[in-house]
């Protein structure tokens, strides 16, 4: 049997388990199973990943007595569309899934999130299960609920709160993961340090070569603690009252991001560096935080190799108005997490438009 070790995400009734190990994929029967499951399952894949994973997946799913069909969509943050749902909802329908049934999403965050609002939606909620398989999805998109697809004007516009019924976290399936993408995966890593774990950014500190060498205890150790800071603040506020919201930190500036460039330039976690480098300069120059978190922050993402400048084609301009279409503006002004320390950071919708256009400019945007 597989080696596992489990994080509980207490949500009263909605409450699951992120179970993390390797070779866990031919586990998954077993563990739906543990869970109570039932029924016939949808595998809800893209092309990238079905090469590797879908059929060790299916193997075990249907093991386990599960009736089992899947959907290979294609791959990319282009198709986090509803027209890419659509094609789940009529694999839902023909396969004749009931609300017993199960939707299992085995991908990034992308599929982890269409397939979720997919569940969310279909027959108004069937079983979800997560099955991430890189870095990111693994840390961050496929724990708390949150599920939704992107609108032309905007990143995630569309979309719910829908808590999975199990996390299967198979460390073995990053090691096909691209390098890029891995890279991607670690600025959400450095975002929950940043945010609320001071230790972990100590320890991505001084553990930079072996995280990037993927050394499997060291791995396990950084996705379990950036797992623990995310579920420690999904426990807290579910539904983005408050304290959630500081997940966003350099999200409202990757978004703008994201869609300005048409979602086909930047990956997520690429997008998310460069909003937390503007925003720890927006921070210092509002003197929020002390003189030096800007370059402590730009610091560690670069280590890691991510980016932290805006190409100079993007501009300030343009930026900002895609800002005033996030969903989180209320009244017209933008809402921005900066930080006040390494491990601490505050919500504010208190930040002057020039200011904001001002460390666009200096992060390179035109």
């Amino acid at each position: 049997m597989a080696l596992e070790k489990r994080l509980r995400v207490e949500l009263g009734e909605r409450s699951y388990d992120i179970v993390t190990g390797t070779g866990l994929l031919e586990q998954a029967g077993r563990l739906l199973r543990e869970r109570g499951l039932a029924g016939k399952t949808l595998v809800v894949t893209n092309t990238t990943v079905a090469r590797f994973y879908l059929d060790p997946l299916v193997a075990s799913i249907k093991k386990a007595g599960f009736e089992t069909a899947a959907l290979i969509l294609p791959d990319g943050e282009e198709y986090k569309t509803l027209a890419q749902v659509e094609k789940v909802y009529n694999a839902a329908v023909k396969e004749r899934l009931e609300r017993s049934s199960v939707m299992v999403a085995l991908g990034g965050g992308v599929i982890g999130d269409l397939t979720g609002f997919a569940a969310s939606s279909y027959l108004r909620g069937v079983h979800f299960v997560q099955v991430p398989t890189t870095l990111l999805a693994q840390v961050d998109s496929s724990v708390g609920g949150k599920v939704g697809v992107n609108h032309r004007e905007g990143k995630n516009l569309i979309g719910a709160f829908y808590q999975p019924a199990v996390v299967i976290t198979d460390l073995l399936t990053l090691k096909t993961l691209a390098e890029r993408e891995f890279r991607a995966g670690l600025a959400e890593v450095i975002k929950h340090a940043l945010i609320l774990d001071p230790g972990l950014y100590h320890f991505l500190s001084s553990c930079v070569q072996e995280v990037k060498n993927q050394e499997p205890a060291v791995l396990e150790e950084v996705i379990l603690k950036a797992c623990a800071v995310k579920l420690r603040v999904v426990e807290e506020d579910e539904r983005e009252q408050g304290l959630r919201a500081i997940l966003n930190y350099g999200h409202t500036i990757g978004h703008a991001l994201e869609a300005e460039s048409g979602y086909g330039v930047f990956r997520h976690g690429e997008a998310v560096a460069i909003g937390m480098a503007v925003a720890s300069l927006i921070s210092e120059t509002l003197g929020f935080c002390p003189a030096g978190i800007h370059g402590e922050t730009v610091a560690i993402l670069q280590r890691y190799g991510l980016p932290v400048t805006i190409p100079r084609e993007y501009t300030a301009q343009a930026l900002y108005r895609r800002m005033l279409l996030d969903k989180k503006v209320q009244q017209k002004k933008v809402r921005f997490v900066l930080p006040q320390r390494i491990g601490e950071v505050f919500i504010t919708e208190d930040v002057p438009e020039t200011v904001v256009i001002d460390a666009l400019r200096r992060s390179g945007a035109g």
